[in-house]
C-alpha cells in the first residue's frame, strides 16, 4: 500500500458507499408508491423505474462525464457530485408528482455517475497489483455493509412514511468536508506492464452489462415478491435484502484470495454460476423466512462478480486513460441496471415473480455451461 493517510482511506470507502446507496436506499419504498399514486396509469411499472431511472442517466452520460472529469479534476468532481447527490436524491421528501420524481432521479443519476467514476479512478491512482485487489475487496465489502444499513434503515422509514427513506441521501452533504480535506489528485505514474498495454476493454464492458442485467433483478423484483406475494412488511423486506448485502461483502472480500488461483474470466463464470443458483433457490421459497438463506447466495455471487469486473478493467486500462475507461465501465454497469426491469417485465408478467426467478436461474446456468463448452468467454 502506498503512503496514504487513514483519513484518505476512509474517505475513499465512504465515496464508494454512496454509489452503492444510489438505488438500494429506496427499494423497500417502491412497492408503497402503488398505493400513493393509485390513480396513475402503469404505476407498478413506473415505480420500478424509480430504482433504475438513475441508471439511465448514468448509462447515457458516464462516457462523456469521464472526459469532463479528466479535465475538471477528480477532487473537484467529487465535491460537486456529493452536493448534487444530496440535492436530487432527497427530492422524494417533498415532490408530489411521479413525473417530477422520475426527472429528479435522472438528475440524481448524473451525480452518482460522477462519484462512481471518481471513486474507481482514485483506487487505480492510489493502488496497484495485489494491493489494489485487497483494497477493492475491502471497498466492496464496506459498500455492502453500507447497503445493509441503508436498505434496512430505508425499510423501517418506509413503514413509517414512504417519503422518509429519501432523507438518507442527505449523507452526501456530510462527506463534502472530508473530500475537501483528504482527497488529492494523484501525480503518480505507474510503470507499464503487459496488462496495462492490453486495452481490449470492450469485452469487459459487455460482461459488466450482462452481470448487472441479471443481478439487478434482485433489488427490482424481490421486494414485490416479499411484500406483495408473501404479505411481508417493508421492514422485513429490508432485512432480507440486507442479508444479501452482507453476503455481497463476503463475496467481495473473497476476490483477492481467488484471484491468486484463478483468472478474471474463470472468476466471472464462477460468480455467475453462484448467482444462477441463488435465482433458483429464491424461486422455490415457500416460507418468507427462507429468504434469509437464499438471498445471500445471490449477494455473494454479485459481490465477487462486481469486484472482479472492476479489477479486470483497471488491470487493462492505461493510467492516462483510467478516468475515461472508468466512465465507459460505469456506463455499461448502469445500462444493465436500467435495462433489467424493462427487458424482464414481459417475463415477470408471463411467469409471475416467483416462477420468473426459477426461469432466469435455469437460463443463466445453461448460459454458463455453454460458455464453458464453447470457451467463448473473453480471455
Amino acid at each position: 500500500m502506498h503512503s496514504i493517510s487513514k483519513f484518505t482511506l476512509v474517505t475513499l470507502l465512504l465515496l464508494s458507499m454512496t454509489t452503492m446507496m444510489s438505488n438500494v436506499a429506496i427499494v423497500t419504498t417502491v412497492p408503497h408508491l402503488k398505493d400513493y399514486f393509485s390513480c396513475e396509469p402503469n404505476i407498478e411499472f413506473l415505480s420500478r423505474l424509480m430504482i433504475t431511472f438513475p441508471s439511465l442517466a448514468i448509462a447515457l452520460l458516464a462516457p462523456f462525464l469521464g472526459h469532463l472529469i479528466f479535465r475538471f479534476g477528480k477532487k473537484n468532481a467529487a465535491i460537486l457530485g456529493l452536493f448534487f447527490f444530496a440535492l436530487f436524491g432527497s427530492t422524494g421528501l417533498y415532490l408530489d408528482d411521479i413525473s417530477w420524481l422520475l426527472a429528479s432521479r435522472f438528475l440524481f443519476g448524473i451525480a452518482v455517475a460522477v462519484l462512481m467514476i471518481v471513486s474507481t479512478s482514485f483506487v487505480g491512482d492510489y493502488f496497484s497489483g495485489e494491493e489494489r485487489h485487497k483494497f477493492m475487496g475491502r471497498q466492496s465489502a464496506f459498500s455492502a455493509v453500507g447497503g445493509v444499513i441503508f436498505v434496512f434503515g430505508g425499510g423501517i422509514l418506509a413503514d413509517i412514511d414512504w417519503r422518509y427513506a429519501f432523507g438518507i441521501y442527505l449523507i452526501g452533504l456530510f462527506l463534502i468536508p472530508l473530500s475537501i480535506k483528504f482527497l488529492q489528485e494523484s501525480k503518480r505514474e505507474e510503470a507499464l506492464d503487459e496488462e496495462s498495454l492490453n486495452n481490449r476493454l470492450f469485452g469487459i464492458y459487455i460482461l459488466a452489462f450482462i452481470l448487472m442485467l441479471f443481478f439487478y433483478i434482485l433489488p427490482t423484483q424481490i421486494p414485490f415478491l416479499i411484500i406483495n406475494h408473501f404479505g411481508a412488511s417493508s421492514t422485513l423486506a429490508g432485512a432480507i435484502i440486507s442479508t444479501a448485502f452482507v453476503a455481497n461483502a463476503f463475496g467481495a472480500l473473497a476476490f483477492a484470495k481467488l484471484k491468486k488461483k484463478l483468472s478474471h474470466p474463470a472468476i466471472f463464470l464462477l460468480s455467475m454460476s453462484i448467482i444462477a443458483l441463488g435465482f433458483i433457490l429464491i424461486g422455490f421459497v415457500d416460507d418468507v423466512r427462507l429468504f434469509f438463506l437464499t438471498s445471500p447466495v445471490m449477494g455473494f455471487g454479485g459481490g465477487l462478480a462486481m469486484t472482479n469486473v472492476v479489477a479486470w478493467m483497471l488491470s487493462r486500462a492505461h493510467y492516462t486513460k483510467r478516468v475515461k475507461s472508468s466512465g465507459y465501465l460505469t456506463s455499461a454497469i448502469f445500462l444493465g441496471q436500467f435495462s433489467s426491469p424493462i427487458l424482464f417485465h414481459p417475463f415477470v408478467s408471463y411467469f409471475g415473480v416467483r416462477d420468473f426467478f426459477i426461469f432466469v436461474g435455469v437460463v443463466l446456468a445453461l448460459s454458463v455451461v455453454i460458455a464453458l463448452l464453447r470457451k467463448k468467454i473473453l480471455a
